[in-house]
């Protein structure tokens, strides 16, 4: 089963740059602007990767969707992006990484490739 990634970031070319990095890499790649929308993402899809930038709208940071993807999908790995704050590992769910803004792409491949489970993918609704 192919990897996925879902990449959060309310910045659309942002976003835009990284889905093309990452779909070149091989992954299914779905995209979120916000939140709420990752949630809905998150409740119907496999995500084997979150990678999500911090600012975002309507009041949810990319750091509560780190925690809420850490408890309710422990086995979705994180990636956590800014080029306003650094967010420290004593912010983060244990075992996510953070990535400085602006990245370089072949760096986000690679954390992207480091944290893909070898297993097979997570699907919502499973008990696997």
């Amino acid at each position: 089963m192919q990897k996925a990634v879902l990449v959060v970031d309310d910045e659309a070319l942002i976003r835009f740059v990284a889905v093309d990095v990452l779909e070149d890499d091989g992954y299914v790649v779905y995209e979120a602007g916000s939140v709420l929308e990752a949630v809905g993402i998150l409740s119907r899809r496999k995500i084997d990767v979150l990678f999500t930038d911090v600012d975002m709208p309507g009041g949810l940071t990319g750091v509560d969707l780190a925690k809420l993807v850490a408890g309710v999908y422990p086995q979705i790995a994180i990636l956590v992006t800014s080029g306003r704050y650094h967010v420290g590992p004593d912010v983060l769910p244990a075992g996510a990484r953070f990535l400085p803004k602006p990245y370089d792409l072949g760096l986000l491949s690679s954390h992207v490739r480091e944290l893909m489970p070898r297993g097979s993918s997570y699907r919502a609704g499973s008990s696997s």
